[in-house]
């Protein structure tokens, strides 16, 4: 079994546009988009609309949930959100509404977004120095709980990796599609940089022999385009990220 596994598209079309097409070239035999899928100030209601016409298996991130559960001053607060609920209507916002959390694929296939119970928690990633640094492996095999998948495929950090554990257990974490970079303040202040602007996916790939393989794809686009995208909605911060992969 071949899987394509995305996550992170945040409105990206452009980023998202690249990926499907190179990912038609490769093939797969299942596509798995593992959440936080139209936040973002490029172009959430092209996205949606264009993961419609795709078949893929989809989960919910943290980001997906803020846009439908964000009460009234948060909204009045954040002139993103607001540009993203114009943008969207109606029928984008439900469909989030009934994506589930996390997901068994198959037998040896299960996905979340961050971690099996919780999408705001990193599960390979410890970010307490400001910069990501791989969790020890005690520390992620407690994250997993009683999830005792052979391979679990996850997102939210943006940074592609592949761990395995002590239990023999796979983990890869794609990348994220549409945004290579961010800065953020919760749990505590840090970044995250592939310092690349290119869209991010991975391949699995199970053998005949029942071992798995794991290729991650870079592929460009016209970032410029989702950078002025973002810069016209006044995140310049946006732009930066998308343009050079780095937060700062």
């Amino acid at each position: 079994m071949r899987i394509a596994v995305l996550s992170d598209i945040h409105s990206n079309i452009y980023a998202l546009d690249a990926i499907i097409d190179d990912l038609r070239k490769r093939g797969a035999d299942l596509t798995l988009n593992l959440g936080d899928i139209l936040y973002g100030p490029i172009a959430p209601r092209r996205t949606y609309e264009r993961l419609m016409e795709q078949d893929y298996i989809t989960i919910r991130g943290n980001q997906d949930r803020q846009i439908y559960e964000a009460a009234p001053t948060e909204i009045d607060s954040n002139p993103t959100l607001q540009f993203i609920l114009q943008d969207l209507g109606t029928e984008p916002v439900q469909w989030m509404k009934q994506l589930a959390p996390s997901l068994q694929i198959t037998d040896e296939v299960f996905i979340c977004h961050g971690t099996p119970n919780d999408d705001l928690t990193y599960l390979l990633e410890d970010v307490s120095s400001g910069h990501p640094q791989l969790r020890p492996n005690h520390e992620i095999l407690g994250l997993l709980g009683t999830i005792h998948s052979k391979v679990i495929l996850c997102g939210h950090t943006h940074i592609p990796r592949s761990v395995c554990v002590s239990s023999g257990q796979l983990i890869v974490n794609p990348g994220s599609v549409g945004l290579p970079a961010y800065a953020d303040s919760e749990p505590q202040p840090h970044s995250m940089e592939t310092f690349s602007p290119h869209a991010s996916y991975a391949l699995v790939d199970r053998s005949k022999e029942g071992t798995w393989n794991v290729e991650f794809f870079n592929v460009s686009y016209d970032t410029d385009s989702a950078a002025r995208d973002a810069v016209a909605r006044k995140r310049e911060d946006w732009g930066f990220y998308l343009s050079t992969g780095r937060a700062s």
